[in-house]
């Protein structure tokens, strides 16, 4: 069976784990099945690939604590890869990770705060080259 190839833009514009975990192992998965894939992160997003940020992303801050932290129990016995692993998987299979260059210098970021793989999106050029010419526009 073939795979067929999709050019896929995904946009993250949240912190929120289970927004940032969707958005990523989305990603994953079509590039994994052919897709040439994007995932530009703006907004609030741009903290999920801040290399010291990542790593204390919050489970539905919304929500009563014992409810997230029951999802954050169910993930972990999932075994499940962490965002930060997701991350790394993206770049290191070929996707672009994109990052905002309007949010990070907004929330006190800067190139030097990104985990590996990611780059500032040139704004002249990323919706003309990435979103209007994509397949599929998918937003977390």
């Amino acid at each position: 069976m073939t795979k067929v190839t999709k050019n896929v833009s995904v946009m993250c514009f949240h912190d929120e784990l289970c927004q940032v975990f969707n958005a990523a192992m989305t990603a994953l998965s079509l590039l994994r099945e052919g897709s040439n894939v994007t995932i530009f992160f703006g907004s609030r997003g741009v903290l999920a690939i801040h290399k010291d940020k990542v790593k204390d992303l919050k489970c539905m801050p919304d929500q009563p604590k014992e409810v997230s932290d029951a999802v954050m129990k169910r993930m972990e016995e999932m075994e499940l890869p962490t965002v930060e692993e997701m991350l790394f998987m993206l770049y290191k299979e070929g996707a672009k990770l994109l990052a905002c260059p309007l949010n990070v210098p907004l929330f006190g970021m800067a190139k030097a705060d990104f985990v590996e793989g990611v780059e500032l999106a040139n704004p002249a050029t990323y919706y003309k080259e990435i979103v209007v010419p994509a397949d599929m526009n998918l937003t977390f």
